[in-house]
């Protein structure tokens, strides 16, 4: 069972994701909190795995929050909530360790099935804000030119898989274009993410993007 904390100011809002989740098979609602501050002293009670977190909050913000959170329970999953595709403060969330990236207007199937891919220790990279919300935020973080030492000790290969998860590839996805089986190129993520001490894809994107491994369309 997968326990989710809800973290909205929208009383509206917060009541129909708990009534959504809660009814999901595999899913159970352990708090609904209405600001930041009241999301983590819910989360160190209830150790949620999955927590969705709206960005803009009164009293702690998303942001804040996600950081705090994430320090003190890092394996805890954090899908944030956005009414906006490029919201400032997503572009910092990236950094404080947010797994994932929905908009508030997601289709409900869309979002329960984002915390499971969460929960399951994937990044949600995908609708409405993936790749044009990285390549932004790479734009805005002005990437080092030269790659840090960190990927000298990669492979030839997993350099490879890593360029390839950064253009949002599934682990599928990269199989096909590698010539070699799912389960091959899930190993090689598993690699990356132990060598360069990331917490989950999102993380490798980052690294990818900032590293000048890939570069942002127009760039």
């Amino acid at each position: 069972m997968i326990r989710v904390l809800i973290a909205d100011d929208q009383a509206l809002v917060r009541a129909g994701f708990a009534v959504l989740v809660g009814t999901a098979p595999g899913l159970t609602v352990v708090g609904e909190a209405a600001d930041g501050a009241e999301a983590l002293t819910l989360a160190r009670a209830t150790a949620p795995d999955v927590v969705l977190m709206d960005i803009r909050m009164p009293v702690m913000d998303g942001l804040q929050a996600t950081e705090e959170l994430l320090r003190e329970q890092p394996a805890t999953r954090v899908l944030m909530l956005t009414t906006f595709d490029l919201d400032e403060y997503v572009f910092r969330a990236l950094r404080a360790g947010a797994s994932g990236f929905l908009l508030k207007d997601t289709p409900p199937a869309d979002l329960l099935a984002g915390i499971r891919v969460v929960a399951a220790g994937d990044a949600l990279l995908s609708p409405g804000v993936t790749r044009h919300l990285i390549e932004e935020y790479v734009h805005r973080a002005a990437p080092a030119p030269a790659a840090p030492p960190s990927l000298a000790g990669l492979t030839e290969r997993e350099t490879e898989v890593l360029a390839l998860v950064a253009r949002g590839l599934s682990n599928a996805e990269i199989g096909e274009r590698l010539y070699v089986s799912p389960a091959t190129a899930k190993t090689h993520v598993a690699r990356l993410l132990m060598k360069l001490g990331a917490r989950d894809r999102a993380q490798l994107i980052i690294v990818a993007y900032e590293t000048g491994l890939v570069t942002p369309r127009g760039a």
